[in-house]
């Protein structure tokens, strides 16, 4: 019986290194198989049809120079040329994006910041639109505070948001939406929230929120829900720290983050009286909706 137990563990694993190899040869034929676009920020690697490709490239350069400018970033401009240019893949379809990307099955694109690379999938869904923006806003950001200081993910997050022009008035009805109903979490809660570790679509997930009389409340979520009020009231802080402030304030407290600084002393340093730490900011911010998202919108 020994001997039987041993011959069986042989045939699975010679089974488990065919099966290995196999991968492996697909894996090579896919590389071999990339075509790609170049131009002056970006490559564009692809398989088989170039429509898609070429749209991308295009869109992707346009993109880089607008959100560049507006987020204050001024030595950008000749930053991402030759070596340095950013890859975008576009794979064949959403199975072998998620295969090669590792990213939870909602996910429909990424930026890795190591590489200094954007994934995604022919004709995925609002890649152009919405997706190619936000990654690109993702490298830009990263590439300006870097990775050393403490960055929370909804300003990392909420800056992609906020660099995806075709959503801005969507965001707008849904950002008054989320406030008058007292959907958004508390900003502490925000704080502590990674959406990056949710993997699975079930599930109810409970946070702390705020009412417009400022009492506390509890939400009850589904991850879809979860995910998508996450990224709402994320652009919507990066919104009012940008609007109400300005671009610069903005850039000097990223900078800030950057230089090594907690968040509560670059709230500090770059907004001063106004904003010291995140419980100001978050006061300040719901104001800000309170007057702008719903005074304004019921005189």
């Amino acid at each position: 019986m020994k001997f039987f137990d041993i011959e069986n563990k042989y045939k699975i694993l010679l089974v488990f290194f065919i099966l290995k190899i196999c991968f492996i040869h697909i894996d090579m034929a896919e590389a071999k198989s990339w075509q790609e676009l170049k131009g002056d920020h970006f490559i564009v690697f692809f398989i088989g049809e170039d429509k898609f490709a070429g749209e991308v490239l295009d869109n992707a350069e346009v993109y880089y120079k607008r959100i560049a400018f507006k987020l204050g970033y001024d030595r950008y401009s000749d930053f991402w040329t030759w070596d340095k240019r950013v890859k975008i893949y576009i794979y064949r379809d959403h199975n072998a994006y998620l295969k090669f990307s590792g990213q939870p099955d909602w996910s429909h694109g990424m930026a890795d910041y190591t590489n200094k690379q954007i994934l995604s999938y022919i004709w995925g869904k609002n890649f152009i639109e919405s997706l190619l923006p936000h990654e690109i806003a993702h490298l830009v950001f990263r590439d300006f505070v870097g990775f050393k200081g403490e960055v929370p993910l909804w300003l990392d997050e909420g800056v992609a948001q906020w660099a995806e022009k075709e959503n801005k008035e969507k965001i707008k009805l849904m950002e008054r939406r989320y406030y008058k109903e007292g959907m958004f979490f508390t900003l502490e809660d925000m704080m502590r929230l990674n959406i990056n570790l949710l993997s699975k679509k079930g599930g109810i997930h409970i946070r702390a929120t705020l009412t417009r009389s400022g009492d506390p409340g509890i939400l009850f979520l589904s991850t879809k829900n979860l995910i998508t009020t996450y990224y709402m009231e994320a652009v919507s802080l990066v919104n009012f720290m940008i609007n109400r402030y300005g671009t610069k304030r903005f850039t000097d407290f990223c900078r800030e983050l950057r230089d090594g600084k907690n968040i509560n002393e670059a709230l500090k340093s770059t907004y001063s009286v106004n904003v010291s730490n995140i419980k100001q900011l978050e006061t300040e911010w719901r104001g800000y909706l309170e007057k702008e998202l719903i005074v304004n919108n019921e005189n």
